[in-house]
């Protein structure tokens, strides 16, 4: 029956429920009579007609009440309540009825016996039918499903209680337990489920073979979801978590709010400070051109920056279809994408007078390691005289403030790109020395998660397809920061700036690749293939440093740094040369890559950037 009404339509579904409300209608009637007068009565004669018209009385009332609207399965207490209310009525009229008939033998107490009997009746077949669909399958009757997914909800708040009941009709999950640290919980049970501890939850999962653990706390600090995610990333266990409470505000908590623990959940980063007047300060009425809006880190400049009430914003790139995507995402007026190339001085210059630019903010660059080491002339063109191209521009339209994104690559470089990064900050640094039209800034930073290029999408890409993960070396360390974050501190740090500063980004504690990987192997319920565990599902392989790749990098080339307003960005001071040394350089190497001679260009980036240590020799 439970298979056969699953798979009817609304309208099937609802004459049933009339029937049986009918059924129970009449039945209580009988019984109410039976229980008053102390034995088994059979009415005969008005009564009998009475009894009979009673579901002309009280469908018509349920039905006004919405009982064949509601979906059973999802039976609570506003239904109750809405079923309560109905039973009442109902009874109502069908005693008001009976008295203005003047039929004898009705005692007045029937009417609240059969108001008892039809309510207990009613909400009771409802639950038993709620009940069975939960219960049993719709292929295996009165079989439960073997088949469901053993899952732990940590915390059995308000969020957690939710999530439960939105899982409670669930034919996949199956809930085994709450977890949570309030001592006055544990040992209790809500709806049926248990609640433990939290230092239970490692036995748990090996008793129970838990598969998901569901984190259902919205209020939880990065550090708290680190340190609970971390006690169990050993285990093969899929960890998913709740939206927070701004996203919870917007509707009631369901299945689908939840996604599996992200990466930067597992830095344990505090949250940045954010300043509402320096964000505001170099944007707002402001025309501002984003350079490299098509990448990473320009895009979500742009996007943060549409948001900010600009005067007019520019989008510049070389890829068009990246400036189409990210017009499509931004949201604002007078957003302008420029298909353009930051080599083409006069390019810059007519855009730069056509917006009336204030600001601009630099973030083209080729930043991939490997290729811009098969390509140093063409990296080194883009990366350095790029950059003077539009820095020149800037000062010949008196642009108010050039914010340049810089690398930790920069630093000590053992690549092309790091010391073509250090050679625009130089730029940058010097020109800020001989003039005042433009105030000259460039900030400092390590990885933004999910960018392109990084390792994150790579290893979500290489465990999706079953392995295996390619780490380049074991002992690899990188910093990382939430890309969303790193163009917040970009923007504070330039609204900050006086003219000539290297900002500097605290991107918290480092991190071993390697140990990055195996999290996300974990974290994604599959186990680590490896001589300890034969049986794994995903190997992780090491296969040796790229060209020009280091271990490990820096933020700081020395140690003369001090702190700002905000403590996650620093203000460092280095060494550079004055323009009229750094100009003659830049002929130099301008000259060896007309001349296509990548070693010249080398040699010449090693007296430019002290500390360029390059790894490799290329011939191109």
């Amino acid at each position: 029956m439970i298979s056969f009404l699953n798979n009817r339509n609304r309208k099937v579904k609802r004459l049933f429920s009339i029937l049986v409300d009918i059924f129970f209608t009449e039945i209580a009637l009988f019984l109410s009579f039976s229980i008053r007068l102390g034995h088994w009565y059979f009415p005969e004669n008005e009564i009998f007609w009475l009894l009979v018209i009673s579901p002309l009385i009280s469908i018509p009332v349920f039905a006004s009440f919405g009982l064949y609207k509601a979906v059973i399965r999802y039976f609570g207490f506003e239904s109750i309540w809405q079923t309560l209310k109905a039973v009442i009525l109902y009874s109502l009229i069908w005693g008001i009825l009976s008295f203005m008939l003047v039929i004898e033998g009705i005692p007045r107490s029937v009417i609240f016996i059969n108001t008892f009997l039809v309510f207990a009746m009613l909400v009771g077949a409802r639950f038993l039918y709620r009940w069975m669909v939960i219960n049993f399958t719709s292929n295996e009757i009165f079989s439960r499903n073997k088949s469901k997914i053993n899952i732990l909800i940590f915390g059995a708040g308000n969020a957690g209680i939710e999530l439960a009941a939105a899982l409670e009709f669930s034919q996949k999950y199956r809930i085994t337990g709450f977890i949570d640290n309030n001592q006055d919980l544990i040992g209790a049970k809500i709806n049926g489920i248990n609640v433990f501890e939290f230092g239970d939850v490692n036995t748990l999962i090996q008793k129970f073979a838990i598969k998901e653990v569901y984190i259902a706390i919205p209020s939880i600090s990065k550090n708290e979801k680190k340190k609970l995610t971390l006690s169990i990333e050993h285990q093969n266990v899929i960890v998913r978590t709740l939206p927070n409470l701004s996203e919870l505000a917007a509707g009631r908590v369901d299945i689908s709010d939840t996604r599996k623990v992200s990466l930067g959940d597992l830095l344990g980063r505090k949250k940045a400070t954010v300043n509402e007047t320096l964000l505001s300060k170099n944007i707002s009425e402001k025309n501002v051109l984003v350079t490299g809006a098509g990448g990473s880190i320009g895009s979500e400049l742009s996007r943060q920056i549409s948001l900010l009430c600009p005067k007019s914003l520019v989008m510049l790139d070389m890829s068009e279809i990246a400036l189409y995507k990210l017009d499509r995402a931004t949201s604002g007026k007078n957003i302008f994408p420029v298909i353009g190339d930051i080599r083409n001085k006069d390019r810059l210059i007519k855009t730069i007078k056509k917006f009336e630019i204030n600001t601009i903010y630099h973030a083209a660059a080729y930043k991939h390691v490997p290729i811009v080491e098969e390509n140093i002339i063409e990296g080194i063109d883009n990366n350095v005289f790029g950059t003077l191209s539009i820095v020149e521009a800037a000062v010949e339209c008196s642009v108010e403030t050039f914010v340049l994104v810089s690398s930790d690559k920069a630093v000590r470089p053992t690549n092309i790109m790091g010391a073509s990064k250090r050679c625009a900050e130089q730029i940058l640094q010097a020109y800020a020395n001989i003039q005042t039209k433009t105030i000259f800034t460039m900030v400092r930073f390590g990885n933004v998660l999910g960018s392109s290029g990084s390792v994150i999408p790579l290893f979500l890409e290489q465990i999706s397809n079953g392995g295996p993960i390619t780490l380049t070396d074991k002992d690899v360390i990188r910093y990382f920061m939430m890309v969303s974050e790193a163009v917040e501190l970009v923007i504070q740090s330039g609204a900050s700036a006086k003219g000539g500063e290297v900002f500097v980004l605290d991107m918290g504690e480092p991190v071993k690749i390697f140990d990055l990987a195996r999290k996300m192997v974990h974290l994604s319920g599959l186990e680590i293939l490896d001589d300890q565990n034969p049986n794994g599902d995903i190997e992780i392989k090491i296969i040796g440093l790229r060209p020009g790749e280091k271990l490990y990098e820096e933020l700081l080339i020395g140690n003369n740094v001090t702190s700002t307003e905000n403590e996650l960005i620093m203000m460092a001071h280095e060494d550079f040369y004055n323009w009229q040394t750094l100009e003659n350089l830049l002929l130099q190497l301008k000259y060896a890559l007309q001349k296509n001679d990548s070693s010249k260009a080398r040699d010449i980036l090693k007296k430019i950037v002290p500390g360029f240590k390059p790894q490799l020799k290329f011939t191109q």
